[in-house]
């Protein structure tokens, strides 16, 4: 597969891909004998792991070093783990924080025109209020800090 097609695979501009290769964040792409990108799926793999995890947060740094550790001789899969461990757990506190703030939304949506008609009303002064901080399901929750 060429880097057209594989920009196409993806919806990822050719520049990205090539910058990614550039940096370390996928391996070396393997070219044929005129100098052009020949892509394995090997390959497609790692764009597709790279372009997955940029958007769930990981840093371009954590991406090279992943990529660096699975190119290693040493035995480095427990670091590779680590990574990716360390990364899932990042995205379970902002989902969570996402769910709450989400479930807030959804309640003000559903008790703006009550909310808004008390106050127009004069039944609502700015302290007699709900305290949104204090309602059990908008407090924040222990998330687990790994996920075994």
């Amino acid at each position: 597969m060429n880097s057209k097609e594989v920009s196409q695979l993806f919806d990822m501009p050719i520049d990205t891909i090539r910058y990614y290769e550039r940096v370390g964040v996928i391996p070396p792409i393997t070219r044929d004998k005129n100098g052009y990108r020949v892509y394995a799926k090997r390959d497609l793999n790692w764009i597709f792991l790279a372009k997955s995890l940029r958007k769930a947060g990981l840093s371009i740094e954590s991406l090279v070093e992943f990529a660096t550790l699975a190119q290693s001789k040493d035995n480095v899969r427990d670091a590779q783990k680590q990574i990716l461990q360390d990364q899932l757990t990042e995205i379970n506190v902002k989902l969570e924080e996402m769910m709450q703030a989400r479930d807030l939304l959804e309640y003000k949506i559903e008790t703006f025109d009550d909310h808004v008609a008390k106050i127009n009303a004069g039944e609502l002064s700015d302290d007699e209020v709900e305290e949104l901080w204090t309602m059990k399901h908008f407090k924040k929750q222990e998330i687990p800090l790994a996920v075994e």
